[in-house]
């Protein structure tokens, strides 16, 4: 008696743009397959080191190709951990589980699935593009139990128990009538050698009455010399680690020796993942020991702020037997993640000295590369080196720390940077025009983590970082603009301060606005007004919100006319609803809502009219 089960929500649209997706390369699903094949037979391998009797029946391992023309079906067939009837639901009806939704809308957005399919996981699915119905007869290791899945990709999928000698896993494809060619032996092995030459275990080609044939070269490809490896093959291995469509930006091959002997073949991609910045986002680096597959969840193997490359790490030094709570605190792999991560660094200095191609990298992770500067100390220099900001200067450049450095005048030594939602809000920022007018750069923040590294980044080189309501000596110069009345200024501000103690600290005068009659900032030492809304936006508490200031400008004539005001009461009513309206520019600068929005719309229709009457 089978188990009909639906898909999860939004599976069926997910695998109708998978099916139909405008792809230019069907046979990718054959890839996928194997890729998932290897997979098991690594997990298998893996369990066998810790309990050698769950693998007595598997034999060697090996992937196994077994098309039949009178049927027109094509089987994949694996010896490795195989499943049971709760990670066939688990895996086969509930496809990437955190982004399949996601999936849906970019490829709705974008016009076509291609470069979507590997970043969700749903590889796997890629063999609707080429059956009618998928059948699934598997085994896990262990289990006595055998399990069979089908689905023909539209309305769900039926589970039945079945039989299987061993563990293990068949993947029976019932081939379109456009799809004939998969049961071509000729095309298959081209295929596979195009594909899955990297494959690790034999990639078996069943002919019928003329036996059996590997087809694939079966060695690891990392134990190559580099040399002896194509750059279409370092290609196919990635799309086979990371299950990207994209090539990748960059490719590391390299043997350590020494006191601790491994091998990497790390990649960074050239596209974004969609999870990259999601909580649980786990790092892309699998651990193997002597060709064994260890684990790919050894978070110690690479820092998160370098979760984006994938690759594997291959050492002899470490235990086969090892556990993953051993490698937590192994001091083995706190001295590979050490070293692999200097040989990145040292890759992506290399790669910077071309602008145009260091911005294909910069623009996909260049915010989540910025959290080594917070997390990484003993790099966080070299790191910061390696960091492009926009600043009032750049143009249509970004610019570095060094570049920052050499614009500097003499007299200069900090780096300034002020933090925002938007560069083009931010440069217009008036707590920025003083710099401007002296011609002292400035750098515009926009990115979450930019509110966190400069607490770590004091100092550049010889230069403070210095956020810009920290200038002082820079910002001292001579004003020759008329002032108000320092009596007059003083019993504003008084009254002033008075009148927004509910709204702000206290209020002050400033030599640093130069078009702008008023600007908001914090106490120094406080947490900036981007970093509290970002953590209003995530419902974060906000118990330590900062002291706002209202920082008045005494050169401009509104607050000159303002404060001539104050000594006649008749006029105070009108000096408190400018003021009022003042405050709302202040906070609308600052990115920050305004008291009360009626008052402040009256108002501006009001004076509006006044100024075209």
């Amino acid at each position: 008696m089978a188990d009909k089960i639906n898909f999860q929500a939004d599976v069926s649209k997910m695998l109708n743009i998978v099916v139909n997706s405008l792809y230019s390369e069907k046979q990718i699903f054959l890839r996928e397959l194997i890729s998932n094949a290897s997979d098991a037979c690594d997990k298998l391998k893996y369990l066998a080191l810790t309990n050698p009797g769950i693998a007595t029946q598997s034999g060697q391992m090996k992937i196994k190709l077994l098309p039949n023309a009178v049927e027109n079906t094509l089987v994949v067939s694996d010896n490795g951990i195989g499943m049971n009837k709760e990670d066939l639901i688990n895996h086969l009806g509930t496809i990437a589980k955190s982004g399949t939704a996601d999936f849906v809308k970019n490829a709705s957005d974008n016009g076509s699935a291609v470069e979507l399919i590997g970043q969700f996981g749903v590889g796997f699915y890629a063999a609707f593009m080429v059956a009618d119905k998928v059948e699934i007869i598997t085994r896990k290791a262990g289990e006595e139990q055998a399990w069979k899945w089908v689905s023909n990709g539209v309305d769900g999928f039926e589970i039945s128990k079945a039989k299987r000698d061993c563990n293990g896993t068949d993947i029976k494809l019932f081939l379109r009538d456009d799809a004939k060619d998969y049961i071509d032996t000729i095309y298959l092995r081209q295929i596979i050698r195009t594909y899955s030459d990297h494959i690790g275990y034999p990639i078996v080609l069943d002919l019928g009455k003329a036996g059996e044939e590997t087809v694939n070269s079966a060695s690891a490809l990392w134990t190559r010399h580099k040399s002896e490896i194509t750059e279409d093959q370092y290609k196919e291995f990635y799309h086979h680690i990371s299950h990207n469509f994209d090539d990748p930006w960059m490719t590391l091959h390299f043997k350590a020796e020494g006191n601790i002997e491994y091998t990497g073949l790390l990649y960074i991609p050239t596209q974004p993942q969609y999870d990259l910045f999601q909580p649980d986002k786990k790092n892309g680096l699998k651990l193997y020991v002597n060709k064994v597959f260890i684990s790919d969840k050894v978070e110690e193997l690479i820092p998160h702020y370098l979760r984006f490359v994938r690759g594997v790490i291959d050492s002899a030094d470490l235990q086969l037997n090892i556990s993953r709570e051993m490698l937590q605190h192994s001091p083995l792999i706190e001295k590979i993640k050490t070293g692999t991560v200097s040989r990145i660094l040292k890759e992506l200095k290399k790669r910077a000295k071309n602008y145009d191609d260091y911005m294909t990298f910069w623009k996909s992770f260049g915010v989540a590369f910025k959290e080594g500067i917070y997390e990484d100390f003993g790099n966080r220099e070299e790191i910061a080196s390696l960091a492009y900001f926009v600043s009032t200067k750049s143009g249509d450049k970004l610019t570095t720390f060094d570049e920052y450095i050499s614009r500097c005048s003499e007299q200069q030594k900090a780096i300034y940077y002020i933090t925002g939602d938007d560069v083009k809000v931010l440069s217009n920022n008036p707590q920025l025009e003083a710099f401007n007018e002296k011609g002292i750069e400035v750098l515009l923040l926009t990115d979450p983590i930019d509110e966190f590294w400069p607490q770590v980044l004091t100092k550049y080189k010889d230069f403070a970082i210095k956020h810009i309501t920290q200038a002082e000596a820079d910002m001292v110069w001579e004003r020759k603009e008329k002032k108000a009345d320092e009596g007059s200024l003083k019993k504003l501000t008084d009254m002033l301060t008075e009148m927004f103690k509910d709204e702000v600290g206290k209020v002050t005068t400033t030599e640093k606005l130069t078009k702008s009659p008023v600007s908001l900032t914090v106490e120094n030492g406080q947490m900036s007004l981007h970093l509290e809304r970002l953590m209003r936006n995530h419902q974060q508490q906000t118990a330590f919100a900062s002291t706002r200031i209202l920082e008045l400008n005494p050169y401009h004539p509104l607050i000159i006319k303002l404060s001539d005001m104050m000594f006649d009461e008749a006029k105070k009513s009108k000096v408190e609803e400018v003021a009022k309206v003042l405050l709302d520019q202040a906070k609308i600068a600052e990115g920050e809502p305004v008291s009360d929005p009626s008052f402040f719309s009256e108002k501006m229709s009001e004076y509006i009219l006044n100024a075209i009457s």
